[in-house]
């Protein structure tokens, strides 16, 4: 028996699990993915997860330290090829077979360290922010999905971005007052939380909606092995932020809207219908 191996594949089953438990849409967009794919993403979800909970759950710990410590071992286990921390020997496992960018790493930890202080969020730092929070993300899947193809990859790294983009300013405003009141954050440039109304509501949904637009383009040009997955994440979100444009603001800040789930899966078989049919 190859013991590197299963231990590698017990790495990645441990991220797949992670997955299941923090995010039932996540998994099911993973799972309409082309299966060669599941894996993968997994572990890329299982690594940014675990980076999230450090800075949003832990708040009887030191949480600089610990995530000074993820960063630490993160390095670690892309230099040497090997973590005992399953998460993080899955995640170097990806990120050698695939070629994934150290750069997005990178700009992913640092959002998530910005995420540890109180900002001001002009709109340099919003930009910075949601670049490694949310668009590097998915340009690490997109190195997934494109396994190799650097002429693809190039192609679709802006819609990829702006996919990113438009799914982060969707958990935004959804989660405004959350994030305010639990958090004590304001993500938008110069919106002040007691002064937040329609107008100011509006213009945040017609930069949302620009992002949409531009991503579809690129779920268009995707393999055929990732475009149902990618385009169910997709109506999944344009779903929220739809239900989101129909609400005034003093109801952005006195509910937090979700998509149901029998509702998730009527986009499930609409998605589906339409790949089926060559019709994304």
């Amino acid at each position: 028996m190859d013991h590197v191996k299963l231990f590698t594949d017990t790495s990645l089953a441990c991220s797949k699990l992670i997955t299941g438990r923090y995010s039932t849409s996540f998994t099911l967009g993973i799972r309409t993915l082309d299966e060669k794919l599941h894996l993968p993403v997994y572990a890329v979800y299982g690594f940014v997860r675990w980076a999230d909970e450090i800075v949003d759950t832990f708040h009887d710990h030191d949480k600089t330290a610990l995530l000074a410590d993820f960063r630490r071992q993160t390095h670690e286990a892309l230099e040497t090829g090997l973590s005992f921390n399953p998460v993080l020997h899955a995640f170097q496992h990806v990120v050698r077979q695939y070629g994934i960018d150290h750069e997005f790493i990178e700009a992913f930890l640092h959002s998530m360290a910005l995420d540890l202080e109180d900002q001001n969020y002009h709109p340099g730092l919003y930009k910075e922010y949601i670049y490694g929070s949310a668009e590097v993300v998915g340009l690490m899947c997109l190195r997934i999905f494109c396994n190799g193809d650097a002429a693809m990859f190039e192609r679709l790294r802006e819609p990829a971005r702006r996919l990113g983009s438009a799914f982060q300013k969707v958990n935004f405003l959804r989660d405004i007052r959350s994030d305010y009141e639990d958090r004590g954050r304001v993500y938008f440039p110069g919106v002040v939380y007691q002064h937040f109304n329609d107008t100011t509501k509006s213009e945040i949904e017609a930069d949302i909606k620009a992002d949409f637009e531009a991503a579809y383009e690129g779920i268009q040009q995707l393999p055929r092995s990732a475009k149902l997955g990618v385009y169910l994440a997709y109506v999944y979100y344009l779903k929220l932020f739809y239900k989101i444009k129909k609400l005034s603001a003093a109801r952005i800040l006195g509910e937090r809207v979700r998509v149901p789930d029998n509702t998730k899966l009527l986009l499930l078989l609409g998605s589906y219908f339409r790949y089926r049919l060559s019709r994304i």
